[in-house]
């Protein structure tokens, strides 16, 4: 495996947690055959080794695409990731660092380059978040570390990324639910969400010229480790994904399909725009 590590240079609480130890398991496996949608692509996907990222990334693979996983810290998750892609039939090399280090971001991509070649895909899943009932709780270095994890990362990856994507190319970004409808105890990780539909927006209008489409997905609540492993109080994880109108949490197979569609060809005709799967809630935008 190859692997290269840099330090984060700020991080507090449990996050990211690990997946191989959450019970109940979150369902990451792709649901149906490949199809070729990706075949001959090479996209990274941050926040690869658990979650959302991880579903993402088999996905992928399973459509043809070889896979950097990028990562911060669970090394353990990360390596389940990079077999499952390598038994899709792809090639997968894992990255671990901390992407709000432009240092880092910058090395990344070019590891993946250096590695696979080219680049066509970016997907934008990693971040964190944590709980706080009063807004005078948000430490400066807690604002500053959810600012530097969810959206500065964003920016210093795409900035990494945007000499080698060329026409055709897709970046895909990883907003929230969150951004459009509030939520109380998240108040620094909801203005990072809101920030991200923002930066998509403007973005996809930056790159619209050059062939490259930039879309993005607000999940609803997804069972994955950011919420177990610190992200939600005790009182809202117990009801967890209970007050959606499907009544329950989703799973990461089932918002992996829509970073798919929004990679592939199938959503030629779309940039500037953000996907919901969120359990039946109606949002704006």
């Amino acid at each position: 495996m190859s692997t290269q590590t840099i330090d984060p240079p700020i991080h507090e609480g449990a996050e990211p947690g690990s997946e191989a130890r959450l019970t109940p398991a979150p369902e990451w496996k792709p649901r149906y055959p490949g199809s070729g949608r990706l075949k001959g692509k090479v996209a990274i996907v941050t926040g690869a080794d658990s979650g959302i990222g991880r579903a993402t990334a088999v996905l992928f693979a399973r459509e043809g695409a070889d896979i950097a996983i990028v990562y911060l810290s669970e090394h353990e998750d990360a390596e389940i990731t990079k077999k499952a892609c390598e038994e899709e039939g792809a090639r997968a090399i894992a990255i671990a660092g901390d992407l709000g280090d432009q240092r880092f971001a910058h090395a990344a991509v070019q590891k993946t380059v250096d590695t696979f070649g080219k680049l066509d895909i970016l997907v934008n899943v990693a971040g964190e978040q944590h709980p706080d009932q009063d807004i005078r709780d948000i430490t400066e270095e807690q604002l500053r570390r959810t600012f530097q994890s969810n959206i500065y990362s964003m920016f210093f990856t795409v900035q990494a990324a945007r000499e080698h994507l060329t026409k055709g190319a897709a970046i895909i970004n990883t907003t929230s639910i969150t951004a459009y409808q509030g939520e109380k105890e998240l108040l620094d990780y909801s203005s990072t969400k809101g920030a991200i539909v923002a930066f998509t927006r403007s973005l996809s209008q930056n790159l619209v010229k050059d062939g490259i489409r930039v879309n993005a997905v607000a999940p609803g609540p997804i069972w994955t480790p950011l919420n177990p492993c610190g992200g939600s109080s005790p009182e809202k994880l117990a009801q967890f994904g209970e007050w959606t109108p499907m009544g329950r949490p989703g799973q990461p197979n089932e918002v992996a399909p829509a970073y798919l569609f929004l990679a592939c060809e199938d959503s030629s005709y779309m940039t500037g725009q953000v996907l919901h799967p969120n359990g039946g809630e109606i949002v704006n935008g």
